[in-house]
């Protein structure tokens, strides 16, 4: 039964791919084929992977494809952890189909889009699919360029071409990375099989630079600071649902190269490394929530925040090592399975966000939030459903991201059992650093939401904006309703979680609080047993209701039945102009002049008009990313000064290009005799 799950998975993966084909050849009149084609598909690979993952004892199955090297055939290899992943790409993949089929109405050049989108969601399946580590550097590559082609595709909109350059160049890093990191795990002979890898991990200093370089390569994918330079690039480049897929699912698979890597093939890692990851993220988590709090536009809003989610992710997984490294296995199985259901909250809310923003710009044109206003009367629905998102990504109660987060501070407090002194202290200041970005995380989309939908348009577009397309509304209805579904009842999802951390960590046998079992299961999440810290999404909502409903009955009860009309609040200035409004830079100003100034060099401008003349005031902000000048800008510098030398190369004579031809020929010869000495 196993085996049929795996090649019926297989069929549904080639099938995207032979979708991608017919949408490149039918173009505008093939997408609603392909789109729906691409759900059928998702939909098809993520009912096995829910089946797999409710079956008991299920087994890993690897299964040899008549693909790739003469000598080394593909493997596949499906197990819980695989399925897991495969589960949350699928719903992104499936949401994102349904929601380009009204995207596409709206867009200039749907050619570009839609043969690459399915081979996109294909390949990452296929990473996940993986048995060997040519398998999965071919299918991650795969991913890359599917994904560089999808940022390409308004390349004649300003910077789109740069931000392409740059995550090709930052993808191309990566495979790199591990691709050597690959090389050292496999050893000398060869043995590129997970199995293998498995059975013998590398030791000493070859395991050191392996971990590094996995870091490295999927920590640029995932978004990690400072790897994250490409993220508020390529993001606001990228069409909505391609949006949605890199960071509801793309960087998702990043993490699973982590934990495929780190708690399965390397063996036991020390715990420094645990502590290593635990300090990217926290570092990744706060600055990613300040950048996201002073950004303007909406997508680049949102792919800052990816940084900031991502980072608790890493967390989670840093303190699952450290756990597991000093034998906890009860609070191991914890971090780990907080992290994993992180995982999922962070795609589903994400993708609900980004979808949102995505149907803002097709009704309104503008991702610039100064440029919007109002749009709660215009678009009631959109308004709404990016409400739910923006309080799942806020970790609000009941919704789903407050359970994972609070999951993860609930391992974070057992940081003091640790024997080593400095996670004792080291671990409370990861979690004051989560704390700190939870803060800002709510203020980013309280500011988010307030200024793109509340107050008065501020512009002839948000004010003419209509509501837009079922097909854009229904998958963000569905994520919404996952959102909250997940929220009120995240013990399934955690039941199935806990046999997967029981495979990695160990410990979830102790995890009875987690059982669905009982009236008390079904309500309450307990993750060190009922003496310890509890909660329960049904009741929290229950005490929601009631109180919401105690004030409106008394509302009603004791207040006047007169209607009262007054002007809306005006800011102390009676000018009848939407620009007295609250801006998303003046909402911002007080936390970028307390953390801005000092973090990303925050320097503010204004430009006052001289006296009489009555045009504008203008008013600009620069902020500087640390990530960049430090690393990225000296690098293109080196670049830019070899390419100038380089350059003369073209204009040699004809003699001159045989003579280095012939010179590169000896030195080549002499390196194959030495080392064949």
């Amino acid at each position: 039964m196993l085996a049929a799950d795996l090649l019926s998975i297989l069929v549904a993966v080639a099938a995207l791919f032979v979708l991608g084909l017919y949408g490149a050849v039918r173009g505008r009149a093939g997408a609603e084929l392909t789109c729906f084609g691409s759900v059928t598909a998702c939909v098809v690979i993520a009912a096995h992977a829910v089946i797999l993952l409710v079956r008991p004892g299920l087994e890993a199955l690897a299964l040899d494809l008549p693909l790739g090297l003469p000598w080394l055939n593909a493997r596949m290899r499906l197990d819980a952890l695989s399925a897991w992943f495969l589960l949350v790409v699928n719903l992104v993949g499936a949401s994102a189909a349904v929601f380009t089929i009204g995207y596409v109405r709206h867009a200039a050049e749907p050619g570009r889009i839609l043969p690459v989108l399915p081979m996109f969601i294909a390949a990452m399946n296929l990473v996940l699919l993986a048995g060997d580590a040519f398998s999965f550097l071919l299918a991650w590559e795969a991913m890359s360029l599917a994904s560089w082609l999808l940022v390409l595709a308004n390349h004649r909109e300003p910077g789109n071409a740069r931000a392409a350059t740059v995550y090709l160049v930052m993808a191309g890093l990566g495979t790199g990375c591990l691709i050597l990191a690959f090389g050292l795990m496999a050893g000398f002979d060869g043995t590129y099989g997970f199995e293998e890898i498995r059975g013998a991990p590398p030791g000493g200093v070859a395991a050191v630079l392996a971990l590094a370089l996995v870091v490295m390569g999927a920590g640029s994918k995932a978004g990690l600071v400072p790897l994250h330079a490409w993220l508020p690039l390529a993001h606001p480049a990228a069409p909505s649902p391609v949006s949605a897929l890199m960071s509801g699912a793309m960087t998702k698979v990043a993490i699973y190269a982590l934990v495929r890597v780190f708690f399965d093939l390397a063996g036991p890692v020390p715990w420094g490394w645990g502590a290593a990851l635990m300090a990217l993220g926290a570092l990744s988590a706060v600055l990613g929530v300040l950048y996201a709090l002073m950004e303007r536009d909406l997508k680049v809003l949102l792919a800052y925040s990816t940084v900031e989610h991502v980072g608790i992710v890493v967390v989670g997984l840093g303190l699952a090592l450290v756990f597991r490294a000093n034998d906890l296995g009860l609070l191991a199985a914890l971090a780990l399975i907080a992290a994993l259901l992180h995982v999922i909250n962070h795609a589903l809310f994400k993708s609900l966000v980004f979808f949102g923003a995505g149907a803002v710009q097709v009704a309104t044109g503008a991702r610039d939030m100064e440029k919007l206003g109002g749009l709660i009367h215009r678009l009631p629905r959109t308004a709404f459903l990016f409400l739910i998102g923006a309080g799942a990504i806020s970790a609000l109660p009941p919704l789903n991201g407050f359970v994972s987060e609070w999951l993860i501070f609930q391992a974070v407090l057992s940081g003091p059992s640790l024997p080593q002194w400095a996670l004792k202290f080291g671990v409370p200041v990861v979690g004051a650093a989560l704390a700190l970005a939870a803060a800002l995380g709510a203020a980013c989309f309280v500011r988010a939401f307030g200024v793109t939908f509340l107050g008065r348009p501020r512009s002839p577009a948000a004010a003419n904006a209509k509501e837009i397309e079922i097909e854009i509304l229904a998958p963000m209805a569905l994520l919404a309703g996952l959102c909250v579904a997940l929220g009120l009842a995240p013990q399934g999802a955690i039941a199935l979680l806990a046999r997967i951390a029981e495979d990695f960590v160990g410990g979830a046998d102790q995890l009875g609080a987690f059982e669905t079992s009982g009236l008390t299961g079904l309500l309450f999440v307990a993750p060190q047993g009922g003496g310890r810290a509890s909660y329960s999404g049904l009741i929290v909502l229950a005490i929601v209701a009631s109180v919401t409903t105690l004030v409106v009955m008394g509302v009603h009860a004791f207040a006047s039945n007169r209607v009262r009309r007054g002007a809306a609040w005006d800011c102390g200035y009676p000018e009848g102009n939407p620009a007295t409004q609250y801006s998303a830079s003046s909402f911002a100003q007080p936390i970028r002049r307390l953390y801005g100034t000092l973090v990303f060099r925050a320097r503010e401008q204004v430009e006052m008009p001289e006296p009489g003349v009555r045009s504008p005031a203008r008013f600009a902000v620069r902020l500087v990313d640390p990530a960049w000048t430090a690393l990225y800008a000296p690098v293109e510098r080196a670049v830019a000064w070899l390419a100038d030398r380089m350059n003369v190369l073209q204009f040699l004579t004809i003699r001159r290009y045989l003579v280095l031809m012939f010179a590169t020929l000896i030195v080549l010869l002499a390196v194959v005799a030495a080392v064949a000495t």
